[in-house]
């Protein structure tokens, strides 16, 4: 029993060691953080998506035709202004989000929920991957009916045919605000691919969703 609790105390320790979490860089937690992006976004829309990790669902998303751009941030939560370590708590009503901008003209919103719903898991309740926490919990955001409609017939149509073995708990939730990340979380799967929980995790949900949606990629990936 004994060397069994050991095992056991070892895998907890190492899944501990690869979550998001812990393999956020020592840098100044009082970073500025700004609301909105600086980029161009003259005929470009922008859609909102929480899937665990926002390191995991940015790398994703960028990989995407059509998608100019994929913003780490926070959203659902009602504090302005929050900080990485606050929402890393778990202590705040937001979660770990991802501004996605995109052009409708090569990639439409149904598209992209379909993204959503096929590089993560929907039915686990706060949790993604070795993530745990409400902070890491599944959010399809909306902007207009027609958004939410296209969420909600795409989470039944995922159901009628049992896509998953569990139940989807994905929030459909109504987009208020979004709160751009610390600079140092943006592109951290790309500027940072010797990261442990990048190399154990994001790269290898990143390269699920690639075999699964080859279709969908842009060229360069």
């Amino acid at each position: 029993m004994k060397k069994i609790g050991t095992i056991v105390l070892s895998i907890l320790l190492v899944s501990n060691l690869l979550a998001c979490t812990n393999s956020e860089p020592q840098v100044n937690s009082k970073e500025t953080i700004s609301k909105g992006h600086s980029m161009s976004e003259e005929g470009l829309e922008k859609a909102y998506f929480a899937s665990g990790c926002f390191w995991c669902v940015e790398a994703v998303f960028q990989s995407v035709k059509g998608v100019k751009d994929a913003v780490s941030g926070y959203s659902g939560g009602e504090v302005d202004n929050p900080t990485y370590r606050q929402v890393s708590s778990g202590s705040l009503k937001h979660a770990e989000a991802v501004k996605v901008i995109y052009d409708p003209g090569v990639v439409d919103f149904e598209t992209l929920v379909k993204v959503f719903f096929g590089s993560h898991d929907p039915t686990t309740l706060n949790r993604q991957d070795p993530d745990r926490g409400p902070q890491y919990r599944s959010i399809a955001f909306y902007e207009t009916e027609s958004e939410k409609s296209t969420i909600e017939n795409y989470i039944k149509e995922l159901e009628e045919k049992k896509t998953f073995s569990g139940t989807i708990v994905t929030e459909v939730k109504a987009f208020e605000k979004f709160w751009r990340a610390e600079e140092y979380h943006q592109e951290y799967e790309a500027l940072h691919p010797d990261v442990p929980y990048v190399k154990s995790v994001s790269i290898p949900r990143l390269k699920k969703f690639q075999a699964k949606f080859p279709e969908l990629l842009k060229e360069n990936h």
